[in-house]
């Protein structure tokens, strides 16, 4: 073999070498894929040949029983029922709609702050006083389209005549209030690596209804409350040496009154307030059942009855 040949051999050998190597690396990679896919699809056949057995079941978790949706005026609405009248007006509900603007942000959620079904809320108020008649306007759809079903004919079943119960009156309004940090604070205390602390945050919702005569469009009564919301969080900490043992210790609980509750208390009470003096029906013996008394009585008297 002549030097230029010998020359052209020994330069080939790096190119040949690295070649080599890439190709070693390439059946390295494909090797590390191939186990990876084999692992993956043999996790899968065993997650799916264990999903459906009986040993792998898991039960769920149950809270606190179900209970009647109380607040503590839900007692006077309750003490109209048990008064007998010679009259029951025939009241609709409309749209009673969250004006105050306000929304929460976060990262997978864009909704309102308050609950959107205060309509249904005042509905189930004035049905717990048993002194009205309603009548549905706030959504007739489905009613709508049954009747247009029996008009053409695709319900061949004998059917009532449609005869619906006209309206006296009807209850319009919103929500009209939402105010954050009306007072908030707190005092906290540590004296050698031992103390706690509490907060307190207070904001409100505010409700305004109206009464209107469908016949004359009148607005025969206005009510306007709000109520405040209260929220605590208490905490309490140890960080300290005992002896040459280092012992860290926190304790805390926050408990907050339930906003949406909140908003139907204020409902509760206003739909109060539209039978008794938007109404004229007799108004319920107690202190209870008026705007800015003390309802701890009232909380009582409702954790009783559950109990019973």
């Amino acid at each position: 073999m002549g030097a230029n040949a010998r020359q052209r051999s020994n330069g080939l050998k790096p190119v040949l070498g690295r070649a080599c190597r890439s190709l070693d690396s390439v059946r390295a990679s494909s090797s590390l894929w191939r186990s990876a896919l084999l692992v993956l699809g043999v996790s899968m056949v065993g997650a799916c040949g264990t999903a459906y057995t009986a040993e792998t079941y898991v039960k769920p978790l149950y809270g606190s029983p179900v209970q009647t949706n109380l607040t503590p005026y839900s007692a006077c609405l309750e003490a109209l029922a048990q008064r007998k009248t010679s009259r029951q007006p025939v009241v609709s509900v409309g749209q009673i709609s969250d004006k105050t603007g306000q929304r929460t942000y976060s990262k997978y959620n864009d909704s309102s702050e308050l609950t959107q079904g205060v309509s249904e809320m005042v509905i189930s108020a004035f049905y717990k006083t048993g002194q009205v008649s309603l009548t549905e306007r706030l959504d007739v759809r489905v009613a709508l389209a049954e009747q247009q079903l029996v008009e053409s004919k695709a319900i061949t079943a004998t059917v009532k005549t449609l005869d619906v119960l006209p309206a006296n009156f009807v209850v319009l309004g919103a929500l009209t209030e939402l105010n954050y940090n009306i007072v908030s604070g707190g005092i906290r205390g540590f004296v050698g690596g031992v103390g706690g602390g509490v907060r307190k945050a207070v904001i409100n919702v505010g409700l305004d209804l109206r009464l209107v005569d469908v016949r004359t469009f009148r607005t025969l009564y206005v009510t306007s409350l709000q109520k405040q919301i209260v929220g605590y969080e208490v905490e309490g900490s140890v960080y300290r040496f005992f002896g040459d043992q280092l012992v860290e210790f926190d304790a805390g609980a926050v408990k907050n009154e339930p906003l949406q509750l909140g908003v139907r208390s204020v409902v509760e009470l206003a739909t109060y307030q539209i039978i008794t003096e938007g109404l004229g029906f007799p108004a319920a013996d107690s202190p209870q059942c008026q705007p800015g008394q003390s309802t701890n009585k009232a909380v009582d008297t409702l954790e009783n009855d559950d109990d019973a």
